[in-house]
């Protein structure tokens, strides 16, 4: 167990950039972020395989595994799997992980338009690596949430196998070579992606917040964990080393809101 008691446990699809959880597990040094793989039976970007990924059977098999570890939250950490689903969807996805888990949850689509509100900005730059026809159903659940997409960008990268070989330069050089100067802060929504290890690099390069999944799916869930009573020492603080999002004051749900709602 953590020294401050929080834990925020993971589903995460397959295999690619999920040695990003132990990283960042170690980095804070008080916290616990176990990691469930959930079921893949197709690794593609592509709607009709995403929706499976993302199916309340495989979502509530992982879930169970994550109340036998007594998280205290539990996170769908899979970005294209969630928004894919639209905004209703994800919701019903949500509640399925959290009846399951029995625990405050929620996925990495919610993850971003609250790290978004946290922030306070509007405007954003998506740099996404999948193909055009996945990345603009990320724009649609953005905007659901009242939050304007001025650049939407494309790697056109089928697979999250192929998107875990990416490195330190070529995600630091597709982050800054697709921000937009209205935008506020560049998202890179693919928990496929490594990022975790450089986000401070990733933010002095463009200039701006960058808010990246992994990022993202821990943030929330240590504040969904904090939110919930589960740390006796005050829960989630701020930290340095980890962008702008950790360094600010953690927000808590709203009265009378679902969990993962701000």
């Amino acid at each position: 167990m953590s020294q401050n008691g929080l834990s925020a446990g993971f589903l995460y699809p397959g295999y690619s950039a999920e040695d990003d959880y132990p990283a960042i597990e170690a980095a804070l040094g008080d916290v616990r972020l176990p990691v469930v793989h959930t079921l893949m039976r197709e690794d593609a970007h592509r709607v009709d395989a995403l929706l499976d990924v993302g199916g309340p059977d495989v979502l509530a098999t992982g879930a169970s595994k994550l109340r036998e570890m007594g998280v205290g939250a539990a996170v769908w950490a899979c970005t294209s799997g969630s928004f894919v689903f639209g905004w209703d969807g994800a919701e019903q996805q949500v509640a399925g992980v959290a009846e399951a888990a029995r625990a405050p949850a929620s996925s990495t689509s919610f993850a971003f338009v609250n790290a978004v509100q946290a922030l306070g900005v509007t405007r954003v730059a998506v740099a996404a690596t999948y193909p055009e026809d996945v990345a603009e159903k990320f724009g649609e659940f953005l905007g659901h949430a009242g939050i304007e997409v001025v650049s939407l960008s494309c790697k056109g990268i089928v697979t999250a196998a192929e998107v875990g070989t990416l490195g330190r330069e070529e995600v630091l050089a597709f982050a800054a070579a697709n921000d937009h100067p209205d935008a506020e802060a560049v998202l890179v929504p693919d928990t496929a992606l490594h990022t975790v290890s450089w986000l401070d690099e990733l933010e002095a390069r463009v200039g701006k917040p960058v808010l990246t999944a992994n990022q993202v799916s821990v943030w929330e869930g240590l504040r969904l964990a904090s939110s919930s009573g589960e740390s006796p020492s005050g829960g989630f603080r701020p930290r340095t080393g980890f962008g702008r999002l950790f360094a600010e004051p953690v927000p808590q749900a709203a009265p009378g809101r679902p969990a993962w709602r701000l």
